[in-house]
């Protein structure tokens, strides 16, 4: 389990991405030991909200397998509506790595980061249980327009999600291991 973190369009965060660094590499640990599945290879991309959605754009082409000009115009377009409106996301590769990606001018604080860091570690480790990769990229090809899943497939992935989201919160304690006070 390799873990890389770095920047994405973001100058002058050196201070912050040395946080990030640190942060990160006790959060992998924790979680590795709370969370039951393995922890894949991890990128963090701390980035702006642009940055974001460039990123996000690129990394669904690619678990969709897809570069015709409407999908990525449609890839960049929903990128850049939840860019608007998240801080962080966790996204698997067809690699079989994860990639995370955290708007860094959301995160005043390490405590905040480190809150983000473990919520998204839960959802890489999540990535390698049994059909949660399939789910995600029938999902990301039925958005996109590529390929159509069924209703009751639909419905099975907001339910899946829904779990998989409560169980990443319930996890955020976590960090109050690497910031006390973290989820105060």
């Amino acid at each position: 389990m390799k873990t890389s973190v770095t920047t994405h369009k973001l100058p002058g965060y050196g201070a912050t991405l040395r946080t990030a660094k640190r942060l990160t590499e006790q959060a992998v640990r924790l979680v590795d030991r709370s969370v039951s599945g393995s922890m894949p290879d991890v990128e963090v991309t701390l980035t702006t909200e642009r940055g974001m959605a460039d990123l996000m754009a690129a990394a669904d082409i690619a678990l969709a397998g897809s570069t015709d000009r409407r999908t990525v115009q449609r890839a960049e377009r929903r990128a850049k509506d939840a860019a608007r409106d998240i801080q962080a996301v966790s996204i698997p590769r067809p690699d079989g790595t994860a990639l995370i990606l955290i708007n860094a001018d959301r995160h005043g604080t390490p405590a905040e980061f480190a809150v983000t860091v473990v919520h998204e570690l839960v959802h890489a480790v999540q990535f390698g249980r049994k059909d949660v990769i399939e789910r995600i990229v029938r999902d990301t090809r039925d958005g996109l327009g590529i390929e159509r899943q069924s209703r009751r497939q639909a419905r099975e992935h907001a339910h899946r999600l829904d779990e998989e989201e409560r169980e990443a919160y319930s996890r955020e304690y976590l960090a109050n291991h690497l910031v006390p006070g973290a989820t105060a």
